[in-house]
């Protein structure tokens, strides 16, 4: 029995998303009601995932064309300044009270503003992104370089090591753990910014596919957008995920 419990755990995960798909099933193909037309069948999503399949790998392709480069940038931005706030003790005291003001106010509050004042909406997508991106990579990266032990500091002095060398070949490495966990954060907070910021007046990429077929009532279309986006999302993650191990091999995490 034991034996048995263990080997179903392993397909738990597969077992749930099989009664997710067989609620939907009998949500949309069940007794009528007046709002099932909002809930399109199994069947029809993924035939208007088929036929729509140019048009899906199309707005992907402009979606990740706005989001690689804004969250590039916060990447290298947040880790730069994350390690010198976390490594030099008056830098972190300065920067202290900006972030605990502006790292909790949500990125999309910035969207009609950014719209309004940024020439193109390539580059108030990229703002917001970016944005987004920023805070959770520079406050973990600042968070990991803090708590690199004094020990480190006072070795990499009696060898000789000097600041700008100690930043980059200690600190940086010492805080990859964090850097990693706020890359993450990062990515899935960028990613549902650049769908909002898609849905007001962008005519390409995944959250304009689903607003238009949403506006004409097409839901399979707008369901199997929706699907799509996960996919899109899913699939960056695990890369990123293998990335982290890869990178991350020498901790006991991994």
């Amino acid at each position: 029995m034991r034996i048995f419990v263990k080997y179903l755990s392993k397909f738990s995960g597969f077992l749930f998303l099989l009664f997710l798909i067989g609620i939907w099933t009998f949500i949309s193909s069940g007794p009528e009601w007046s709002s099932q037309y909002l809930f399109p069948s199994p069947k029809a999503v993924l035939t208007a995932l088929f036929n729509s399949r140019e048009e899906l790998l199309r707005s992907a392709w402009s979606s990740l064309l706005k989001l690689v480069p804004a969250y590039f940038a916060a990447a290298v931005v947040g880790i730069s300044l994350g390690i010198v706030s976390g490594s030099v003790p008056w830098v972190g005291t300065m920067l202290k009270p900006i972030s605990r003001f502006a790292a909790p106010i949500p990125p999309n509050v910035y969207i009609p503003y950014a719209i309004a004042i940024l020439p193109t909406f390539y580059l108030s997508s990229t703002f917001i992104i970016f944005i987004a991106a920023f805070w959770p990579i520079y406050l973990n990266t600042a968070a990991g370089a803090a708590d690199i032990p004094e020990k480190y500091r006072r070795n990499a002095a009696i060898i000789g090591i000097g600041r700008f060398e100690y930043l980059w070949r200690i600190a940086f490495v010492a805080s990859l753990p964090s850097i990693f966990s706020g890359l993450s954060v990062g990515m899935g907070l960028s990613f549902i910014m650049l769908t909002v910021a898609e849905l007001f007046g962008e005519n390409t990429g995944l959250g304009h596919f689903v607003q238009f077929y949403a506006d004409y009532s097409d839901y399979p279309n707008m369901v199997a957008g929706i699907l799509w986006t996960g996919i899109v999302v899913l699939a960056i993650m695990e890369f990123f995920e293998f990335v982290k191990r890869k990178v991350l091999f020498w901790t006991k995490a991994n």
